[in-house]
């Protein structure tokens, strides 16, 4: 049975259940409401990043629970069980905003590690939160996904093509995350077609399968955003995140 998505109304949007707690796998904008992007124009790390999202949430008259994705970057790949603590410090002020609570993380996320210029801690890039809206511009954003699959006691023993980087390891990868993309879009009731945005979180090359699974599928109808990062944690090696959201903008750090 295909899996349902979850109303989270205090937000306006719903969501994809994820099993773990640090992130779901995706929300859409409900009736009535769109969702909107804002860019930070250099990483704000993590605390203050959460106090600006909040200033701007207070000056749109939205409530905290608005918050419906999270970008994140951090200063490199984590251990296993320095992932596990970093995600408990994170959920933490989602629970005190009233969003999550010990088993249920309504809020989708991407956190990736720049191999250049990273900062100093783990920061914030990008948040999304929803607005009321006038037209329907069926907005949504699908959280970042590596290649494993969720739920499972550790990473390690369930990655697709473990410790492979050669061209089919990592032909193998972005197809199952590509698969993952499609099945998160799927759970909202969308597809390739709707995106406006995909974003590849590689230090690899991908030009040997961009063609085959990133183009002949529509994945990059509209283009792609390649960061070069890794994902968050030790021998994860792709990741990648998806959204239609119609109106984005970039936050000066130094704005209230």
């Amino acid at each position: 049975m295909e899996q349902q998505a979850e109303i989270f109304a205090a937000g306006n949007y719903r969501y994809v259940p994820s099993g773990v707690m640090q992130y779901s796998g995706g929300a859409a904008a409900m009736p009535g409401y769109a969702i909107r992007r804002v860019v930070f124009s250099r990483p704000v790390p993590l605390t203050e990043g959460f106090e600006r999202i909040a200033q701007c949430l207070q000056a749109e008259g939205r409530p905290l629970t608005a918050l419906c994705g999270c970008e994140l970057r951090s200063p490199g790949q984590f251990s296993e069980e320095g992932f596990v603590r970093f995600n408990t410090e994170y959920v933490g002020t989602l629970q005190a905003w009233g969003i999550a609570s010990d088993t249920v993380n309504p809020v989708p996320r991407s956190n990736v590690c720049p191999q250049v210029d990273p900062p100093a801690v783990p920061s914030f890039y990008a948040f999304s939160y929803t607005v009321p809206s006038d037209v329907d511009e069926r907005s949504f954003v699908v959280a970042g996904s590596s290649e494993v699959p969720e739920g499972h006691a550790n990473y390690k023993d369930h990655l697709i093509a473990y410790q492979d980087i050669s061209p089919a390891g990592m032909r193998e990868k972005a197809r199952w995350v590509l698969g993952e993309m499609e099945r998160r879009m799927r759970v909202l009731g969308y597809a390739w077609d709707d995106c406006t945005s995909s974003q590849l979180y590689l230090v690899h090359d991908p030009h040997p399968f961009l063609e085959d699974e990133f183009a002949r599928r529509g994945a990059m109808r509209l283009g792609l955003t390649w960061h070069f990062v890794r994902p968050p944690v030790v021998d994860m090696e792709f990741e990648m995140d998806c959204r239609r959201v119609l109106l984005e903008r970039v936050l000066p750090v130094e704005a209230v």
